[in-house]
C-alpha cells in the first residue's frame, strides 16, 4: 500500500469482506489499527497495523485475476469432503484467491478468480448487473422463439422471478444472457419452461470471454482486461 485509504476499503481490498460488511465489523469493535479499536471512516496507510478479531490483515502485493475454463465434474469450492475434484486443483497457489461466482459441478466454461475482495464482491453482486453469457443445450432440443420471449419477460422461480437480458435459439438449445448469478439459475429457468438443460457452458463474464482457452486450463488476465473489469463495476 503506497498511500492511505479508508479502512473499510482496505478490508474489502484485502478480501476480508465487502465494504458494507467491513463497516459492520468496524462498528462492532472487531477491527483494531495499531492496537487501538478502529473508527468508521478512519484512514490507514503503510505505517498502520490492521487486525480483525486479533488476526493481522494485509493487502495482496498485487491484484491478480485469472480465467479458468472449468471442465465438467469439478466443484467451485476450495474444500468439500463430498467433492471428488475442485477447481482449485487446476489453479496455481496464490494467497487469498477467491472464485468470482460459481458454476455447478455439471456446468462448464468461464470462471474468474481474484485476490481482490472488493472486485470479487462487485462482479458477483446483482446490484452491479454484470452480464454473463451462456450456451445451453436442452433435452428437448432448440428452444422455440416463443419461449425465448418468455425468458425475456420473466419466469417465476421459488426464490422470485428471473429473466434473461437476451435470448436467441441456437442448435440444440439457446444462447442466454443474464445479469444475475443465482444458484443454478439458468437450469431452473429452462426447467420451468419444460426444457431441462443437458449441457451448459458459460462463454462470457462482463467484458471477459472464454475464447479458445482449453478445458482445465487457466490464464492470467492482461492489465487491459483487468482495467476493463474494474471499469465495469465502477472501481478505479
Amino acid at each position: 500500500m503506497k498511500e492511505t485509504m479508508r479502512l473499510q476499503a482496505f478490508l474489502a481490498r484485502a478480501g476480508v469482506a465487502s465494504r458494507r460488511k467491513a463497516e459492520e465489523l468496524i462498528l462492532k469493535g472487531l477491527v483494531r489499527v495499531n492496537g487501538e479499536v478502529a473508527r468508521l471512516g478512519q484512514k490507514v496507510g503503510p505505517a498502520h497495523v490492521v487486525e480483525v478479531a486479533g488476526k493481522r490483515v494485509e493487502l495482496p502485493q498485487e491484484r491478480v485475476v485469472l480465467a479458468l475454463h472449468k471442465p465438467r465434474g469439478y466443484t467451485t469450492t476450495r474444500s468439500d469432503p463430498h467433492a471428488r475434484r475442485t477447481v482449485y486443483e487446476l489453479l496455481p497457489e496464490i494467497p487469498s484467491l477467491q472464485a468470482v461466482g460459481r458454476l455447478d459441478r455439471d456446468s462448464e466454461g468461464l470462471l474468474l478468480f481474484s485476490n481482490d475482495g472488493e472486485l470479487t464482491f462487485r462482479l458477483t453482486h446483482p446490484r452491479y448487473g454484470v452480464k454473463k453469457v451462456y450456451r445451453v443445450w436442452t433435452e428437448r432440443g432448440t428452444l422455440p422463439e416463443a419461449l425465448c420471449r418468455r425468458l425475456l419477460g420473466g419466469v417465476a422461480l421459488e426464490d422470485g422471478p428471473a429473466r434473461a437480458l437476451a435470448c436467441r435459439p441456437a442448435p440444440g438449445g439457446a444462447l442466454l444472457t443474464l445479469g444475475e448469478g443465482r444458484k443454478r439459475e439458468v437450469r431452473r429457468m429452462l426447467k420451468a419452461l419444460g426444457y431441462p438443460v443437458k449441457r451448459l457452458v458459460r462463454l462470457q463474464i462482463g467484458p471477459i470471454r472464454l475464447g479458445s482457452l482449453p478445458p482445465g486450463r487457466w490464464r492470467r488476465l492482461s492489465p487491459e482486461e483487468v482495467q476493463a473489469l474494474l471499469e465495469e463495476v465502477g472501481l478505479e
